[in-house]
């Protein structure tokens, strides 16, 4: 019933051949159970039901392949960087999944061209990427097991599309950087939430400004206040590195 279900709502997407080949190409092995793998691909936006009427989407297998995938990146990163500390083993794994990564990791695997949605204007939020791409893991996970989901990530994944070792190095909390910097500096920094919205997907848009030393230093939307507060974050440091002596408070 759902497969019967999806292949309809293909018809309103973009025409693409032989869907089963390219989801077989980007996992690197064979599906057994295909109803798992077009459900991890079918958006809530699709508003599908089956037959009692209960909501046919991803969000489930989601949930699942959050959980799923951060245990087979700690066990990865366990495996590869032995003798490393506990702190740098979990700042990695949080690079990895957070949700810029996951989303530029699907669009890599082509999951872009395979997701179902009615609206290709939904694509603006690209976090249905990343959202997919955790379902897709749960997929994996419910019809393969969790040997082939550490398959996946390491010998697809880490091998083809993201270089752990070079993201190990890669600085992604400019919060806390920016928090150090005020310490450093004995300067006040204010995270202000000036705005939440909606977006056509119903889905929040946070837009938080930061204040530094009572001047405005940069804003930053996202789909989170977190992801609002980073992407802030990152246009404030950028601007006090061109002008510091602006933001620093002198002694009087």
């Amino acid at each position: 019933m759902i497969k019967k279900i999806i292949e309809k709502l293909r018809l309103l997407t973009i025409s693409r051949k032989e869907p089963y080949l390219l989801l077989t190409a980007a996992l690197g092995f064979k599906p057994k159970k295909i109803q798992y793998y077009e459900l991890a691909l079918l958006h809530k936006s699709s508003a599908m039901r089956d037959e009692g009427g209960h909501y046919l989407n991803n969000e489930r297998l989601e949930f699942l392949g959050d959980a799923i995938l951060n245990a087979v990146v700690a066990d990865i990163l366990y495996h590869r960087f032995v003798g490393k500390r506990e702190g740098f083993l979990t700042n990695t794994r949080s690079k990895i999944v957070q949700r810029e990564t996951l989303n530029k990791i699907a669009v890599d695997l082509g999951l872009d061209r395979l997701i179902v949605f009615p609206n290709k204007n939904h694509t603006h939020n690209i976090n249905i990427y990343g959202n997919a791409f955790e379902a897709l893991i749960g997929a994996i996970y419910l019809d393969q097991g969790y040997a082939k989901c550490r398959y996946f990530m390491e010998k697809v994944v880490f091998q083809k599309y993201l270089n752990i070792s070079r993201l190990a190095q890669k600085e992604v909390n400019f919060k806390s950087r920016l928090i150090e910097w005020s310490q450093k500096y004995k300067t006040k920094i204010v995270f202000d939430l000036i705005e939440e919205t909606t977006d056509s997907e119903n889905n929040p848009v946070f837009q938080t400004q930061i204040i530094v030393n009572g001047i405005s230093a940069g804003y930053g939307t996202g789909f989170s206040k977190k992801e609002s507060q980073q992407n802030a974050a990152k246009i404030a440091l950028k601007k006090i590195k061109a002008d510091k002596n602006r933001f620093v408070m002198r002694d009087k």
